[in-house]
C-alpha cells in the first residue's frame, strides 16, 4: 500500500542510507522534507525527488539542536502542508577501543546518534498531536543496536540507545496512534563503512578493505548491503501495512546478526 499524499520528514538525508529512503519514500507517493548539515549534498538529493514527481524542500539543521530540530518540523508543515512521518536517521560512526574513548568523543557521538533522535521524537509527536493525528516515528538503529562489537563500543551503545528510546515511545504514544519502531541496518556500502575501514586499518593493521570484507563474509545472503535495502523496509515502516508494529528495531542485514 502506498503513503501516496503524505508528508515525511528524513534527517541526514543528503547521502548513503537517507538519501535512498527519500527517493524511495517519494517513489510510494510521498512529498519529502530533506534535512541535512550539508546544504549541497541535500540540495541535490532534494532535486532527485523533484524529478521522481514528488515535491520536496531541502533544509539545513543540525540534529543534535533541540530547536533547529522543531523547525525543520514546523517548516516542513508550513512548506509541504501536512506532517505525518519522521526518519530519524542521521548518525555518525566512531572506531575506538573503549579504552581511547574520550569525554569528547563521547559526547559528540552521544549528541548525534541519541539526541537527535529524542528530539526527533519529541518534534513529531508533538506536531501529529497538535495536527490531531497519529503517524509514524523512525529511528535509525543498527546490528550494533543489537551486540556491541569491539572496536564500535560506544557506538554500539548509542544504537542500544535508540533501540530503549524506540520501546520507550512506542509504548507512551501508542494510545494517540503514533507507531515508534526502529531498523536496524548491518555492512552498507556507505561511505559511513569506508570510515569505518578505514579506522580498523589504522588500528590494527589490516588491509584496507579487509574489515569490510570480513563482515560481508559472515552474510548469510553472501553480499553487501546497499542502501535500497535499508530503504525497502523503510518503505513498511513508514506504510500502513506496518500499522500494527510499534516498538519493534528490526534487523535488516541480508543474515549477520539473528536475535
Amino acid at each position: 500500500m502506498s503513503i501516496e499524499g503524505k508528508v515525511a520528514l528524513i534527517t541526514g538525508a543528503g547521502q548513503g542510507i537517507g538519501r535512498a529512503i527519500a527517493l524511495r519514500l517519494a517513489s510510494d507517493g510521498a512529498d519529502i522534507s530533506l534535512v541535512d548539515v550539508n546544504a549541497d549534498r541535500v540540495g541535490a538529493v532534494a532535486d532527485e525527488v523533484r524529478a521522481a514527481g514528488s515535491k520536496a524542500i531541502s533544509l539545513i539543521a543540525d540534529v543534535t539542536d533541540r530547536d533547529q530540530v522543531r523547525s525543520a518540523v514546523d517548516r516542513t508543515e508550513h512548506e509541504l502542508g501536512g506532517f505525518d512521518i519522521i526518519v530519524n536517521n542521521a548518525g555518525i560512526a566512531q572506531v575506538d577501543p573503549i579504552a581511547d574513548a574520550t569525554p569528547e568523543d563521547v559526547s559528540r557521538i552521544l549528541a548525534v546518534n541519541v539526541e537527535g533522535v529524542l528530539w526527533g521524537i519529541q518534534a513529531a509527536a508533538d506536531k501529529f498531536r497538535a495536527r490531531g493525528h497519529g503517524g509514524k516515528i523512525i529511528n535509525a538503529s543498527s546490528i550494533a543496536g543489537h551486540e556491541g562489537f569491539a572496536m564500535l563500543g560506544v557506538y554500539s551503545a548509542t544504537k542500544f540507545a535508540v533501540r530503549a528510546l524506540t520501546q520507550a515511545a512506542a509504548k507512551e504514544y501508542a494510545s494517540e496512534g503514533i507507531t515508534v519502531n526502529a531498523y536496524c541496518p548491518g555492512v552498507v556500502g556507505t561511505d559511513m563503512w569506508v570510515t569505518i575501514d578505514e579506522r580498523f586499518a589504522a588500528l590494527t593493521g589490516a588491509p584496507k578493505g579487509a574489515t569490510f570484507e570480513k563482515f560481508v563474509g559472515g552474510i548469510a545472503l553472501g553480499r553487501a548491503q546497499t542502501p535500497e535495502d535499508v530503504a525497502a523496509y523503510v518503505s513498511y515502516l513508514a506504510g500502513p501495512d506496518s500499522d500494527y508494529m510499534t516498538g519493534q528495531a528490526g534487523l535488516i542485514d541480508g543474515g549477520l546478526v539473528y536475535r
